[in-house]
């Protein structure tokens, strides 16, 4: 899979995935307008939606309405590495919920894709390359 990121203008940084453009922003605060997320804010909300779809699909195949079920994430934020140091994930479940299946809600969550990717982070490499810039004659 590749992402084109390009900029938009002012702060917006977008990233094109195939057809379907995911929008970025900075707050005010930062210089942008404000207009979509900040790309942390995307990448912490990774966080919750990927454990979502898995709780989401614990459901379906048990035939279990998902009607009514939120995740509650919140982070503890570290003044002095200015990182996020924890990240709180709370199931909120209808009173219908049957009782026999809320540790194996947790378990599906703790299954997120992106969770896994903190225990074993991949090798981020960056580089530059020249552009090819294609000038067309209007003469021709």
């Amino acid at each position: 899979m590749e992402f084109e990121i390009y900029f938009e203008g002012a702060k917006k940084i977008n990233a094109k995935v195939g057809e379907r453009i995911i929008e970025t922003d900075q707050s005010v605060q930062s210089g942008g307008e404000g207009i979509a997320p900040e790309p942390f804010t995307l990448f912490l909300a990774s966080i919750g939606t990927c454990a979502g779809i898995y709780v989401k699909s614990f459901c379906d195949q048990r035939g279990i309405s998902s009607k009514g079920i939120k995740i509650i994430q919140s982070h503890n934020f570290n003044q002095s590495t200015r990182l996020i140091e924890k990240i709180s994930l709370d199931i909120k479940l209808p009173n219908d919920f049957p009782d026999k299946y809320k540790n194996a809600v947790i378990n599906a969550a703790n299954l997120c894709t992106v969770k896994k990717h903190f225990y074993n982070p991949p090798q981020i490499n960056i580089k530059t390359s020249e552009v090819e810039i294609i000038t067309q004659d209007c003469n021709q």
